[in-house]
């Protein structure tokens, strides 16, 4: 096991946004990779044995993820800084979901919305999503091609959970604007 300090040479199975792509070897803090990869079966530890098997791997895939590109590529133009729309059931005025939004709930929204297919790997997502809300999702489309999709959790009426600047703009008339929550003016008063 090679780790210097608090860091370990991981080489990730999964792509992971802010980590690193499928087949990366990487240096993740050592309660990261103890706690979360492995137990998820996420990385390995970067040895030499698991070193030999990604060159073997990588072998087999360069072919494959040539004749792949193209439709990527495709796949990409379609989706890339699409907002795609997903309907989650809540308790009564919460934005908590029962449940979650998965994976796997992101592929169908994103094949009804767009008409697109992507396999369920393909989405770079560490934890289930469990509030409504707004999120930007990372699909890991090919080695080389990455897209960003918006997604958007609503509940049944709509709701995202959040109050958009725009919603704020509209139904606020303009002079109760300097006693809207977050201004200026009652920040200054809570600091007195």
């Amino acid at each position: 096991m090679e780790s210097e300090g608090n860091a370990m040479k991981v080489i990730l199975r999964q792509t992971l946004p802010k980590v690193g792509k499928q087949g990366q070897e990487v240096n993740v803090a050592d309660g990261f990779a103890r706690n979360f990869l492995f137990p998820r079966g996420l990385a390995t530890i970067a040895d030499k044995s698991s070193r030999a098997r990604l060159e073997r791997e990588r072998a087999k895939l360069a072919d494959q993820h040539q004749k792949t590109l193209a439709s990527a590529a495709a796949v990409k133009e379609a989706v890339d800084g699409q907002t795609v729309r997903i309907i989650a059931k809540t308790g009564r005025a919460s934005a908590k979901l029962f449940g979650a939004v998965t994976d796997e709930l992101i592929v169908e929204g994103i094949e009804q919305t767009l008409g697109v297919k992507i396999d369920r790997k393909q989405v770079a997502l560490m934890h289930p999503i469990k509030r409504l809300g707004v999120y930007e999702v990372m699909l890991d489309l090919h080695p080389q091609v990455d897209a960003t999709i918006k997604l958007e959790v609503a509940d049944e009426n709509g709701w995202l959970g959040v109050e958009t600047a725009e919603s704020l703009i509209e139904e606020t008339p303009q002079e109760n604007k300097e006693s809207a929550p977050g201004s200026e003016s009652e920040g200054t008063e809570a600091q007195v």
